[in-house]
């Protein structure tokens, strides 16, 4: 999609959000692209020291992070790659080359040395509570510190160590310094507390990471494939070649996409399409790898290898969404880089200048100020947008809607006007011939043929129906040309012959005003008319009619009642569009659009200051895709071109699923805000608390941590009820 695409000026980085993961890392003559796998890569914490170490690398030229999945893209040097593994090393870090292996589990610390750092600290309180000799709850604080915070006082090392500011460096020196004015228990039990609580947000984090994983186990890892000599044998299913015969039986999943051969049954696309019934399926019918087969037998033919099937495709397209920063996330991100060092910077002006200006106490105010760098962590603000984010791709992702980036799931609580191509769309996209009327020429038959041996050299659904109405033999076609939103042409046996609606008239000069009365007479009927013409006259009129798609008017219905308006954009004649907007319940309809009247639509929409989405097949309707500022694929399940450039892919023909969409992406708004504002709010009342005095290391651990779980808790809950 071009990178100008905006609704308002605040969304121009959406168009950023359809590209690859790598997209951002622009091409340099000579260099080479790495994915580094980072197991101890969970948050901005550890994204930001890697960024500090790696970024001043003279053979570093640039970096990109997915934090959900721990993995860093970076562009370096052809000889640079040992020096950047060795830099993320020196961090204490572990990099791996990410291959084709599927990614390991992040290694988790064990539990007891926790649970017991956690009956030293509640020991050292006791002992302070009983008023026991000071050496027993300072002995019980520093041990229970040990145990429980040496990891977190290395992660803080480093980082100071490199300019950085994270929670880490901000606890061990909270926890240091109460330790320096005496406070043993409380720093023992803030250290306890943090230590859990970062355990606790790790598993919420990988509940997150795990939405999207979860999709690669609806395959299964083996396929019965049958051999030369007829029998069958069970097969990796990455050892399986393009069109090979496999074999499923009820109640299995399928391996891989392929073509039915043998069999007829019911399969639940539900996984990749979204769709709430089976599908039958019979000889010629399409599968999906992931898919459940019912209750009969299936033979089918593989049409995708494993790392090809629209199951893979749509894996690594929700995995390259995620890497995406939503326009909230980039604010969220500029709002922390600046956040730190503000509240640091009022941590030591509250340590310095009461005691100084208005005769406080030392020790009063230090501990006010090692409050306030407990608070000074932005955590919890800014890991609360990617889990929304991600949690909302994977819901959208197993109800058939494969969503580019969260720049769009902010973006598709805004539209205004969703313009919809007709045939395809809202229609079945299956015309059949209705009428048939012979004009000139010898013979029906003979007429018939011409038309029906032009129509079958086209992929345009009337083409299909008249090609599909007659079973004569087909002539051969010489100089076959498309007319773009006219027909087509081309010389049979010598003479010249188009195919095409009433704009050939127009080209070809053969304005009759018998024949144009009988064509709007079919047209208000709602059908399409087709004219076959030689140069000199008309030989024959056709008509076909499409039928309405039964969700089409449920969606239309759906989405005006969502505040969002319809338009239907058509190259069909302007009567027939109007018939058929007037089913749907779409008001604004217009026909006769060539490729370009589309796209000067959509623009004139634009210019108006509305945010427009284009709903089309993602191939036809390409020109006005990109200048909407969201592009919908219809049918694109087994479609690479509609999944690699659709903005928002619907994987089935449910017109329903705009709607659900538009809900979906709005939620997500609310939960984005919500957190934003209980991150923020939280972070103020304990400011002034702290201030004020009356706030603890304790309780600014519970403040910070705390929130954290929270705000991940809430974006989980989308995974739950992003139920449209």
């Amino acid at each position: 999609m071009p990178a100008d695409r905006s609704c308002h000026a605040e969304h121009s980085c959406c168009a950023a959000a359809s590209a690859a993961p790598t997209a951002d890392l622009q091409p340099h003559e000579g260099s080479m692209l790495s994915r580094i796998r980072i197991l101890q890569m969970d948050c901005p914490t550890e994204e930001r020291l890697l960024r500090a170490r790696l970024e001043r690398r003279p053979e570093v030229l640039e970096l990109h992070f997915n934090l959900l999945q721990r993995v860093m893209t970076v562009r370096h040097s052809p000889q640079g790659l040992d020096a950047v593994l060795a830099a993320i090393d020196s961090l204490g870090f572990t990099p791996q080359l990410l291959g084709d292996e599927p990614a390991p589990a992040a290694p988790m610390r064990p539990w007891w040395p926790l649970a017991v750092a956690g009956v030293l600290a509640l020991g050292a309180e006791v002992s302070h509570w009983l008023d026991q000799p000071g050496w027993i709850s300072a002995l019980l604080a520093l041990a229970a510190i040990a145990l429980g915070g040496l990891d977190t006082y290395r992660k803080g090392w480093v980082a100071v160590r490199q300019r950085t500011l994270n929670i880490n460096a901000l606890m061990s020196i909270a926890v240091t310094g109460a330790v320096l004015i005496g406070q043993w228990p409380e720093a023992a039990m803030v250290m306890v507390l943090f230590s859990l609580a970062e355990l606790i947000e790790a598993r919420s984090l990988a509940r997150a990471r795990d939405a999207i994983g979860g999709l690669l186990t609806l395959a299964p890892e083996q396929a019965s494939v049958r051999q030369a000599d007829g029998s069958w044998v069970l097969q990796p299913v990455g050892e399986v070649p393009l069109g090979a015969e496999v074999r499923v039986g009820p109640g299995e999943r399928i391996a891989l996409d392929g073509e039915v051969l043998e069999g007829r049954s019911s399969v639940d696309q539900a996984p990749i399409t979204g769709e709430s019934m089976p599908v039958d399926k019979q000889p010629g019918a399409d599968l999906y790898a992931g898919t459940i087969n019912q209750y009969g037998s299936l033979v089918y033919r593989t049409t995708a290898l494993a790392g090809g099937t629209t199951l893979a495709r749509i894996i690594q397209a929700v995995e390259q969404a995620q890497a995406q920063r939503a326009p909230t996330q980039r604010l969220v991100d500029r709002f922390a880089a600046r956040y730190t060092p503000a509240v640091c910077l009022l941590a030591l002006l509250v340590a310095v200048l009461p005691p100084l200006l208005l005769d406080g106490q030392w020790l009063d105010w230090v501990y006010r100020a090692l409050v306030l760098l407990v608070v000074a962590c932005p955590c919890a603000l800014v890991i609360s947008t990617p889990v929304t984010i991600v949690s909302a791709l994977a819901a959208g992702a197993r109800r058939g809607m494969l969503i580019k980036g969260g720049a769009y799931l902010e973006l598709g609580g805004k539209l205004d006007l969703v313009a919809l191509d007709k045939t395809g769309t809202l229609t079945e996209g299956r015309p059949q011939q209705t009428d048939f009327e012979l004009l000139a020429g010898d013979s029906p038959e003979q007429v018939q043929q011409l038309a029906t041996s032009l129509a079958a050299r086209s992929d345009h659904p009337v083409s299909r129906a008249l090609a599909n109405a007659c079973e004569l033999p087909r002539q051969e076609v010489t100089d076959f040309a498309a007319q773009p939103g006219q027909g087509v042409s081309g010389m049979i046996g010598g003479q010249h012959y188009y195919l095409g609606n009433s704009r050939l008239l127009k080209q070809l000069a053969l304005r009759d005003d018998a024949l144009g009365w009988r064509v709007q007479l079919l047209q208000r009927e709602g059908k399409s008319v087709v004219l076959l013409c030689t140069d000199e006259q008309v030989l024959a009129l056709f008509a076909v009619a499409d039928t309405l798609k039964a969700g089409s008017r449920d969606a239309v219905r759906e989405l005006h009642a969502l505040g969002v308006e319809t338009l239907m954009l058509s190259g069909d004649n302007a009567p027939t569009v109007q018939a058929m907007a007037t089913q749907v319940g779409i008001e604004q309809a217009r026909g006769n659009l060539l490729p370009e009247d589309k796209l000067a639509a959509v623009r004139a929409e634009r210019q108006r200051g509305r945010c427009v989405a284009m709903v089309g097949d993602g191939i036809n309707d390409t020109p006005a895709l990109a200048a909407a500022d969201m592009g919908f694929a219809m049918a694109a399940a087994g479609t690479d071109t509609a999944i690699e450039t659709a903005d928002v892919a619907l994987m089935d023909d449910d017109l329903r699923k705009l709607p659900a969409f538009i809900r979906l992406s709005r939620q997500t708004v609310r939960v984005l805000h919500q957190n934003i504002w209980l991150a923020l709010g939280c972070k103020a009342v304990f400011l002034a608390l702290t201030v004020a005095g009356t706030a603890t290391l304790w309780m600014a651990v519970f403040a910070d941590l705390g929130v954290s779980l929270l705000v991940v808790a809430n974006g989980l809950r989308m995974l739950r009820t992003a139920q449209g």
